[in-house]
């Protein structure tokens, strides 16, 4: 990354697979599927009963019951992620340069089941019902504006809403911010609670849903021929960010290098990618120059992977481009076939795995793959884990609009988490 380097420090996760570093890990570790039955609301009447939700997680651990009232479900989860981050890092928040410390977290819809009931509230009692913290407790980009206030982190504030997209996109925006030199230290990444009814709803209207619903663990299958739609998953990664010389000045741990990212757009379609895969093998493309990395020092992508017909194959197609007659010889896998699509926490849950990816020297498996769909004949690491040496690793992002994003992470030679 041009300018100064940014190192990874901390990481914090809240997910279908479990809450925490230790936790994940060990579930895609064991090949294990987070998409359930919904049982939240009534869901029988949807053509789609089945997403990738969050089990187990109290918010009241991390915050007071009257805040929980008060914020979207995907802003829990972010404040949850950030105090596990920050506890990770080891990071004592009062001897941060307040102006020095930035927020950069995205989110695809924001808080739509808090939109959702609302609207309910206000059809049917009627204006004066509706709760005074609805709009501050639902926007997108209060999970950022929430940690900056937690954390009293007084540079950057920032949401950035690029759908599935905006957790890679904003880990990228702050590493580029530290590396810059505007500010030393972030929080960074994405969180998002799309399975409420209203998404699930409207995402199955799109036909953009797998309707696997006699076998949910079954439906997130990524490049195999029988996949027929993504899983709509819930979910929030944040990490924390720093330059090389702030974090060794504290003498803390680094886990692994943001080394480069690239953007692009397609160009192209509101949700269609285009099928040579240009605009995503730009991305590719960008991210490596800016890390000056040469595609054939790539060893793992942690690919976008949806188990959609035509994102899936352009995602193939731009390895191929890439890479050229090496891109068999790339490992890639789709961690979204155990977690499903979490919208825009996906590329910040998945960058932290691509960081554990390299911390553990094991590239995570890409679950129900049976037989590869036409023209999908690459490494996809299908059903099981895969101990392999891992110096560099791609992280990709691709959303509606067109938007493309790309992480290239480097690994550091004494990123190991004690315990594991």
């Amino acid at each position: 990354m041009r300018g100064r380097r940014v190192v990874v420090t901390g990481m914090g996760l809240v997910t279908p697979l479990g809450c925490g570093l230790d936790e994940l890990w060990q579930a895609l570790m064991a090949s294990r599927s987070g998409v359930v039955p919904i049982t939240e609301y009534d869901a029988s009447k949807l053509p789609v009963r089945f997403a990738g939700i969050v089990r187990n997680f109290d918010p009241v651990e991390f915050m007071s019951a009257k805040e929980v009232r008060r914020v979207d479900p995907f802003i829990q989860y972010a404040i949850a992620s950030a105090y596990q981050a920050v506890s990770d890092a080891n990071l004592d928040v009062n001897i941060v340069k307040p102006a020095r410390f930035g927020v950069c977290v995205g989110s695809g819809i924001g808080g739509i089941g808090t939109i959702e009931q609302q609207h309910e509230l206000l059809l049917e009692k009627g204006p004066k019902r509706l709760s005074p913290f609805f709009v501050p407790g639902s926007i997108t980009n209060l999970a950022a504006g929430h940690l900056s206030i937690l954390f009293g982190a007084m540079g950057p504030s920032l949401c950035l809403s690029t759908a599935c997209t905006s957790g890679t996109h904003s880990i990228g925006m702050a590493a580029r911010l530290i590396a810059s030199g505007d500010i030393d230290i972030a929080l960074a990444g994405g969180a998002e609670k799309g399975s409420a009814c209203l998404g699930m709803a409207g995402f199955a209207a799109a036909r953009a849903l797998s309707t696997r619903n006699d076998d949910p663990q079954a439906a997130s299958r990524p490049w195999d021929q029988d996949r027929d739609g993504f899983v709509l998953s819930d979910g929030a990664g944040i990490l924390v960010l720093e330059s090389l010389e702030h974090a060794q000045a504290r003498g803390t741990r680094i886990y692994a290098e943001i080394a480069g990212f690239g953007m692009s757009s397609d160009a192209h379609h509101v949700t269609a990618p285009l099928k040579s895969g240009e605009g995503a093998c730009l991305a590719m493309a960008n991210a490596l120059s800016d890390a000056g990395i040469g595609p054939g020092q790539v060893d793992y992508i942690n690919a976008h992977g949806t188990s959609t017909v035509l994102g899936d194959l352009a995602e193939v197609l731009a390895v191929k481009a890439l890479f050229g007659d090496k891109a068999s010889a790339v490992p890639i896998s789709s961690t979204k076939s155990m977690l499903g699509h979490m919208l825009g926490a996906a590329g910040a849950v998945e960058a932290a795995v691509t960081v554990l990816a390299l911390i553990h020297q094991v590239a995570p498996p890409t679950l129900n793959l049976q037989q590869c769909g036409q023209g999908c004949d690459l490494d996809f690491v299908p059903n099981q884990a895969r101990p392999m040496s891992i110096q560099v690793a791609l992280s990709n992002s691709f959303g509606f609009g067109g938007t493309n994003a790309c992480l290239a992470v480097r690994r550091w030679p004494d990123g190991t988490i004690k315990g594991f």
